[in-house]
């Protein structure tokens, strides 16, 4: 068999190892690295012709696919797909005006109509890889008999679930009849987006939907539901339990109704430390992942913690498709840590938005080589900030739409 050289992008290859070389297969971007030395790295990338012809059959199979699925399920792709974080709101002035109209955040998420508007804004002004549902990962709690409202100030649980009677009051959750406008979002987006955009459903996690839910909203020092950690974990426990069971349905729902792929949002475990991370935060994140898994085996699923950072290799063993990292990582370090067994997604910190045109496309790109071209779909670390110019949140999607790994 001949042997086909393939070679790095030379950015690439310079910011990491101090080599040159030409660029990235376009078609299986496979790499080797062996280390020489303290601070050099050769790199050589070979791949026989079978290999070759395999890659190109394998990328040419899947052409029908949405971008980001086909960079959530690890193919080849010309550029990485690219969406943000809370892209459906504030800083959109279509949706500033909308919300005048429709000033609660319920009605907005919870009427169809109004939330594949909202949905669909940045798509129609960005055209991003990614249409995520306009929603809040505390949406499914009164089909679950826990009731809530989101005014100005931030969500307010109505009644704190921290006694066992509480905890036992919390049913299993049936979201064809207590979010069926979730279904309905869902349905139409697939219908306006076709195959042009992956349609994103999400979620929290236990731990993340079991903060709100004890803390009665947000709040600073977690000290509500560490007290039942720590000093009541049965309980915690048996609350968490319930909320796996009822995120898996709900998730398995999105998916029936038209979404893709999957975000689990865990946005407060990453203030637990290692050993409570362990007993509260990882096994429930399992639960769900595997249940989806189990009536969804080809659905990518995302993992995100906000200040997770210190968690990256564990987060990869939980067996999500895909991790999400903020930007207090270096992305290629974290690809490092988390090994091959997880795509990364992110990881430009939201302020960077705030800044000039140059530093936006210069930032954005070191990140694009950093993560490689495969198993990357390019994000923030967190959620766009509502102060953001709607320019720059365009300069974002340019600089990664025109971007091409050179053959």
């Amino acid at each position: 068999m001949s042997v086909v050289s393939l070679f790095i992008d030379q950015t690439w290859l310079r910011r990491n190892t101090g080599f040159y070389s030409k660029s990235y297969c376009p078609l299986c971007f496979k790499q080797f690295s062996l280390r020489l030395g303290r601070t050099k790295r050769l790199v050589s990338m070979t791949t026989t012709s079978d290999q070759l012809k395999g890659a190109k059959e394998d990328a040419s199979h899947h052409a029908d696919l949405p971008l980001l699925l086909r960079a959530a399920k690890g193919l080849p792709v010309e550029r990485p797909p690219v969406w943000m974080m809370r892209q459906a709101g504030r800083y959109m002035k279509a949706y500033q005006d909308l919300a005048k109209k429709h000033p609660s955040f319920r009605e907005r998420s919870e009427n169809p109509e109004l939330a594949v508007e909202i949905s669909l804004q940045p798509w129609r002004a960005f055209h991003p890889d990614g249409v995520i549902l306009f929603s809040d990962i505390l949406t499914p709690l009164p089909g679950m008999g826990v009731s809530f409202d989101i005014p100005d100030k931030g969500p307010v649980i109505e009644r704190p679930l921290r006694t066992q009677a509480d905890i036992e009051q919390v049913v299993e959750l049936q979201p064809e009849r207590s979010t069926p406008f979730v279904g309905e979002t869902l349905k139409a987006l697939r219908q306006a987006v076709s195959n042009e955009a992956t349609v994103l459903g999400f979620a929290a996690a236990p731990y993340t939907l079991a903060t709100y839910c004890v803390e009665g909203g947000n709040s600073k020092s977690y000290s509500a539901i560490k007290k039942m950690a720590f000093t009541q974990p049965e309980l915690l426990h048996r609350l968490l339990e319930k909320f796996a069971h009822n995120l898996a349905i709900y998730c398995c729902y999105q998916i029936e109704s038209g979404a893709q792929a999957i975000q689990i949002f865990d946005s407060w475990a990453g203030q637990l430390s290692p050993i409570d991370y362990e007993m509260f935060a990882f096994p429930y994140q399992k639960r769900v992942l595997e249940h989806v898994k189990r009536h969804h085996p080809q659905v990518p699923m995302i993992l995100f913690i906000s200040q997770g950072s210190h968690y990256l290799e564990r987060m990869a063993d939980v067996g999500f498709d895909i991790i999400s990292v903020d930007w207090t990582v270096d992305i290629g370090k974290a690809r490092e840590r988390m090994g091959s067994s997880s795509g990364i997604q992110g990881n430009l910190d939201p302020a960077i938005l705030l800044g000039t045109p140059q530093l936006i496309e210069e930032r954005t790109r070191e990140i694009i080589h950093k993560a490689g071209p495969r198993g990357h779909i390019m994000n923030l670390g967190h959620g766009v900030l509502p102060n953001t110019p709607e320019e720059n949140v365009a300069k974002f999607f340019q600089t990664v739409q025109q971007f091409r790994w050179q053959e």
